[in-house]
């Protein structure tokens, strides 16, 4: 009876996880039974969304532990705390805006028969991110990768009758499989030093019987390997290129911001609820002695932003760039994390608002000059900015903010990260982060420069963007610019959410 009573009592804080899923068997049954209306399958979605999204509202500031293993269990397998209900508002926003593009994106028309399959499968990746961010036991983490991994292997070769999504599609497979295993037996590893694959569980352990070292070390090595192929961290990030430049527009603009929250979420839980004791007054984490994730972490960062930034400056492909781009700012994003304070994740928190702004908009950009022009060849941008002049001004916002240079709210974000560095006097990462902000300018500015200071040849027409696209373009580029001046309420929210359920 208890058990039947958790259970009944742990399904009250899963009910933006339900939404999802009762949106996914209405999106797979209307596209079963209704075979000739499949364009009104996305707006399905939206509502699905847009009902998950007040749910995901009604949680906001709500800490709860559910789906209990063992009566005594100081947390259960999922975990309700505002840092989770905000990285899923993320999720379901980028969502909703990755339909939208969908709807648009010429790729995703041409497959229009198999919208239904296209559809049920991104609401499989939405649930099993949404699992993955509450998840604080590796049981629960290892089948929301699972479900989250397998939809998106999926999506990025859904355009099966072109040979590069193909291909991408196969490596994604390849190096996802093989990240998978390891992470499990890392997962094993853990499992047999404490027979237990609880988060709260394994630190409460280490801290009572100690740590086997070597035996911890490998097998958190082993693990992260599985969140490093999540968030494209160096060395695991060789897939990211290739399928960011094979798969559709809009799941390559999906992969890289919703999948890597998730991702993020499940780095912050691990390092914070399975190896760190609590906080000091000043917020900084009191990490278990022995797994020296600090130093581990310091050179995944500066791995991640250099090998990123350095591999995209001589880019060609656009999508290449920015997939990149993209590795470049997990390396951001790992280095605010290795302060190990309450500032790591508020500083992940602001940063991923924005990033989210900046990047799904430069990848909608660049998938309406696809629709027009059908490619993304940076010289094909020649004299965009002359010939396009909304297209021109809204990328340029998007590529400033991707920078980090003021006004724009990338500049607020990469700030958010380099106060948290100086906080906890991580002073060499902070100056090595800042020269690669420095560097990616070039980058960023090659692409102004093709779209200002180059003359328009036979490939850059005048785009005439339909009203949609130019509403979504407006949508996202107004609170760019405008949140890097008014950028309070955004932090305010962030700081609302550092609280992580057992810290």
């Amino acid at each position: 009876m208890n058990n039947l009573s958790n259970f009944i009592g742990s399904l009250s804080i899963i009910k933006p996880e339900i939404a999802i899923a009762i949106s996914l068997v209405v999106v797979l049954i209307f596209d079963l039974i209704f075979k000739e209306k499949k364009t009104i399958i996305p707006y399905i979605g939206i509502a699905g969304l847009v009902v998950t999204f007040f749910l995901l509202i009604a949680q906001f500031g709500q800490t709860h532990a559910g789906f209990f293993t063992s009566p005594g269990a100081k947390i259960g397998m999922f975990a309700l705390d505002p840092f989770s209900t905000f990285l899923k508002l993320i999720i379901v926003i980028t969502s909703i805006i990755v339909i939208i593009m969908s709807i648009s994106s010429d790729e995703i028309k041409s497959v229009t028969q198999r919208s239904g399959e296209y559809y049920t499968l991104m609401f499989g990746m939405i649930l099993g991110m949404m699992f993955l961010t509450s998840a604080t036991d590796f049981l629960l983490i290892y089948v929301s990768v699972e479900l989250m991994s397998l939809s998106s292997y999926v999506l990025a070769g859904f355009l099966k009758q072109q040979k590069r999504p193909a291909e991408s599609s196969l490596k994604y497979v390849i190096y996802g499989s093989v990240s998978s295993g390891i992470m499990l037996f890392g997962i094993s590893l853990i499992y047999g030093l404490y027979g237990t694959t609880n988060l709260a569980a394994i630190a409460s352990a280490g801290n009572i019987q100690g740590f086997n070292y070597i035996t911890m070390t490998v097998a958190s090595i082993l693990v992260f390997v599985g969140i490093g192929y999540k968030i494209s961290a160096v060395p695991f990030h060789f897939w990211t290129p290739d399928v960011y430049e094979g798969a559709p527009l809009p799941i390559t603009a999906y992969l890289s911001v919703a999948s890597k929250a998730a991702g993020f979420a499940f780095l912050v839980r691990v390092i914070q609820l399975g190896f760190a004791t609590g906080s000091d007054s000043h917020g900084f984490w009191e990490m278990i002695s022995g797994v020296d994730w600090r130093t581990f972490i310091i050179l995944i960062a500066i791995l991640t932003m250099s090998v990123g930034n350095l591999v995209a400056l001589w880019q060609d492909n656009l999508k290449r760039l920015l997939a990149y781009s993209s590795i470049a700012h997990a390396g951001y994003l790992i280095a605010a994390l290795a302060a190990f304070s309450n500032e790591s994740i508020l500083a992940i928190l602001v940063y991923f608002v924005f990033y989210m702004l900046m990047n799904l908009g430069a990848f909608y950009t660049v998938m309406v000059v696809r629709n027009k022009i059908g490619s993304e060849d940076i010289n094909d941008y020649d004299g965009l900015g002359r010939t396009s002049p909304l297209l021109g001004v809204v990328f340029g916002i998007f590529l400033f903010s991707l920078a980090g240079v003021p006004p724009f709210a990338g500049f607020i974000g990469k700030l958010y990260i380099f106060v948290a560095l100086v906080d906890a006097k991580l002073i060499a990462l902070a100056v090595i982060g800042l020269l690669n902000a420095t560097l990616s300018v070039y980058y960023y500015m090659r692409i102004m420069k093709h779209m200002y200071f180059n003359k328009p040849n036979e490939m850059t027409p005048s785009i005439e963007a339909p009203v949609l696209d130019k509403t979504m373009l407006i949508i996202l580029a107004v609170p760019t610019l405008l949140f890097g001046i008014f950028f309070q309420t955004i932090v305010h929210l962030a700081q609302q959410s550092v609280h992580l359920l057992g810290l």
